[in-house]
């Protein structure tokens, strides 16, 4: 095959072939592959806005359920605080009351809000008798007392922890110790 491709008395049936016309023709042309592409650049651009658009609608839901969960949060608890209210109401309406039916009332009214504080998770911290934390109690002074050093002696008022943190310290005396 030593023929000269450029020598025109060669006819074209002679040539090699070396290039198949069908798949030039199948190629498609730069301009219909950058059309196709800025298709698809268009497609991904709009489905990114899309996400943008659907993250920032994310967002602002979870920051307006954050809103409403600080604004209505105390809910629960209110509720459980009128029925409380309603008792003490009802005692003071009464104009004729004997010193023991008024015990007796602020004794059940008592048993509601601890009922109250029971199902709101808020649990009371009265120390006596138990070692000082300082994570929990708050010591006022420091009392001569037959117990260990840093026990605590006398509480001043109670304490309160709301799921495991402290609401309130307790306020208490603590025992110096027989050495101190």
């Amino acid at each position: 095959m030593t023929e000269d491709i450029n020598n025109p008395s060669t006819a074209p049936q002679d040539l090699p072939e070396t290039i198949n016309t069908s798949q030039v023709d199948s190629l498609p042309s730069l301009e219909e592959q950058l059309r196709d592409l800025e298709l698809k650049a268009t497609e991904h651009h709009d489905a990114w806005l899309r996400a943008k658009a659907e993250t920032e609608n994310v967002r602002r839901r979870a920051q307006e359920d954050i809103a409403k969960a600080h604004k209505f949060g105390i809910e629960k608890f209110a509720g459980e605080l009128l029925a409380v209210k309603d008792s003490l109401e009802a005692a003071l309406a009464s104009d004729k009351q004997t010193v023991e039916d008024l015990r007796s009332g602020v004794e059940l009214t008592l048993k509601q809000l601890i009922a109250a504080f029971d199902r709101s998770g808020l649990k009371e911290i009265n120390p006596a008798g138990e070692k000082f934390d300082p994570h929990q109690h708050q010591a006022m002074g420091m009392v001569e007392a037959e117990q260990e050093a840093n026990t605590v002696v006398h509480v001043l008022q109670k304490g309160y922890l709301i799921a495991e943190r402290v609401l309130r310290p307790a306020l208490v005396m603590v025992a110096k110790g027989k050495d101190a």
